[in-house]
């Protein structure tokens, strides 16, 4: 297909489609002339990963980039190549050292890890902004409890395992990698707006009971 079909195709403009291309986001199409390209189904895919990333997600073109690259490196594991891609995600802040409420919430996450049966990886972005979110309940004086993280803790890896099943579906490992990315992008405002809405369900159950009560 031609830039102009991929463009249809997609829902990404033709000047958009050139961008990716120029900041290497997209691989270049096979050259038919001095001035056109073709385009097949893997361009169709990629590009719709990008749009993913970079127009839904927010993810700087630059990280953009590195995550493509590691779902690219065949020379590593999968196990490997996943972790790399999910870690070039963005994160959270990592956490204050000089705070005084980090070590308490290192410990948090170290148990929480612990009892859940992961390994803590202090290295990880994702540790370490978890450490700074639970740093910031500490010193703000909200519950911040290895109790009152592990509901959380389980509902996540309950998440994580049916993420993992759904991966699996795809056959070949990159677009297993690309699935991996685009669920962890465009599924955490999903996982978001259903906690607030199941918020404001339960929050009118209670309410209303307790309204009942004092009738």
């Amino acid at each position: 297909m031609r830039l102009a079909e991929l463009s249809r195709r997609s829902g990404v403009s033709p000047a958009t489609i050139k961008y990716y291309l120029r900041e290497g986001l997209l691989p270049a199409g096979a050259r038919v002339s001095a001035t056109q390209a073709e385009y097949d189904e893997e361009h169709l895919r990629r590009l719709r990963l990008v749009r993913a990333l970079v127009q839904v997600g927010r993810v700087p073109v630059a990280t953009a980039r590195r995550v493509l690259a590691a779902v690219d490196d065949e020379s590593a594991g999968q196990f490997d190549r996943l972790g790399e891609v999910v870690t070039a995600l963005p994160h959270g802040p990592a956490p204050d050292d000089d705070d005084h409420a980090t070590a308490r919430a290192r410990e948090t996450a170290d148990e929480v890890q612990r009892r859940l049966g992961w390994r803590a990886v202090p290295g990880n972005p994702a540790h370490q902004a978890l450490v700074a979110a639970l740093a910031a309940l500490v010193r703000l004086g909200y519950p911040a409890s290895v109790e009152d993280v592990m509901p959380y803790g389980r509902v996540a890896a309950d998440i994580a395992e049916h993420e993992l099943a759904v991966i699996d579906e795809f056959e070949a490992s990159t677009t297993q990698l690309e699935a991996a990315v685009a669920l962890t992008v465009l599924y955490e405002p999903v996982l978001l707006n259903l906690r607030r809405l199941a918020q404001a369900n339960e929050a009118g159950r209670v309410f209303r009971i307790d309204a009942e009560a004092g009738d």
